[in-house]
């Protein structure tokens, strides 16, 4: 059987291509763009319908500025098009408390933990599909999760309400940098078949090369600030402090229970 698929059509090759910009050129994005961008997010992915993730779009300078300062980020600010996406189970439980549930009783599980967890899964969805989008466009994209370096803080500046969580930023605009592709991590050690059945030894092995090509391509962005190799970021993160990050004690103060 002849094999009639485009493995090289647009929508591939925006894929492939995908790289974090984090320079952009001081130009607004049209409003149909941004509708456009947002309509897309709409039309990803939601677990039982349940539509229970929001976005923020921050347009606010001073807000912008928070956010950078948040992020430890300066070109967080100069984003043309900023936007924090929330899982969201607020606007649900409204809902159902409109048709008589009692959303403080225990019989209450949109404040669960599999519902966080779903609810963080389409929000993440959203973004990349007007990531993908906006990519698409001729745009560039980060996603910022350094957003999360204060949580607490991010919830005030945004008013999120009881059962919303931030998960993820996304700032858009037109590039004003060209960086080279990173390297992506050996299929042997990434994709499976029917189960994961690679060993430990096999995945070091293929990891040395690919330290190597890590190495590379930060030694030829920045030379002047040599970068580790991958196998030491993930050594170094292993055991880096999670401080504000940690999920539990914020998520409970939001109203979910990932206990149960």
């Amino acid at each position: 059987m002849t094999n009639t698929y485009d493995l090289h059509n647009p929508t591939i090759e925006t894929l492939l291509n995908r790289r974090s910009i984090r320079a952009f050129a001081d130009e607004a994005i049209p409003a149909d763009v941004v509708d456009t961008l947002e309509t897309v997010a709409q039309h990803a992915a939601s677990s039982q319908y349940l539509n229970d993730w929001s976005a923020i779009r921050v347009t606010d300078p001073a807000a912008k500025a928070s956010l950078a300062e948040i992020g430890h980020q300066p070109y967080i600010a100069q984003a043309p098009l900023l936007y924090v996406f929330v899982l969201d189970e607020h606007r649900n439980a409204a809902i159902a408390a409109a048709k008589g549930v009692d959303v403080d009783s225990d019989a209450f599980t949109l404040n669960g933990s599999y519902r966080y967890s779903q609810a963080q899964n389409d929000a993440v969805l959203a973004l990349h599909a007007m990531e993908t989008a906006a990519y698409s466009l001729g745009l560039g994209c980060v996603i910022l999760g350094s957003l999360l370096n204060d949580v607490e803080g991010l919830i005030d500046l945004l008013a999120l309400p009881k059962y919303t969580y931030p998960v993820l930023g996304l700032a858009i605009g037109k590039p004003a940098q060209e960086p080279t592709l990173k390297p992506r991590l050996p299929k042997s050690v990434q994709i499976f078949e029917n189960t994961y059945a690679v060993d430990d030894e096999t995945i070091l092995s293929d990891i040395a090369d690919f330290d190597a090509d890590v190495h590379r391509y930060y030694d030829l962005r920045n030379t002047e600030r040599p970068v580790d190799a991958f196998s030491d970021q993930i050594a170094k993160n292993a055991v880096a402090p999670m401080g504000a990050k940690v999920v539990e004690p914020l998520a409970r103060k939001q109203g979910f229970r990932l206990d149960r």
